[in-house]
């Protein structure tokens, strides 16, 4: 059982920075990819970035050019540099790290959540 304990969340004036950590209790390299989610209230949750193994990245449309992704597997750690932060991307955050088995079974797991508010 692999457990993800997020941290770095925190009280924000738009524009100014966050880095948010995600670590695994377990090797995050046996994972297909690690992402991070976000809730806001009344909203679904809707994926925010994601890194494969291999190292490619993805991103939501709404943070592109301001959020930035990375993985460090040595330390089974996941990282989200948000910068230029808006009010709208106040939201609980999530990690997920996502593994196929192949044959249609996934299994995916997550973190307990991290609060980011971005005050105007």
């Amino acid at each position: 059982q692999v457990q993800l304990v997020e941290s770095g969340g925190g009280l924000v004036q738009a524009g100014g920075s966050l880095r948010l950590s995600c670590a695994a209790s377990g090797s995050i390299f046996s994972f297909n990819a690690m992402s991070w989610y976000r809730q806001a209230p009344g909203k679904r949750r809707e994926l925010v970035a994601r890194i494969a193994s291999g190292g490619s990245t993805n991103y939501a449309d709404s943070v592109k050019g301001r959020f930035t992704i990375s993985r460090d597997n040595a330390k089974n750690t996941v990282y989200l540099q948000m910068n230029s932060l808006k009010p709208e991307d106040t939201a609980g955050y999530y990690c997920n790290a996502h593994r196929d088995y192949g044959l249609g079974l996934v299994y995916d797991y997550w973190g307990q959540g991290t609060q980011v508010t971005v005050s105007s």
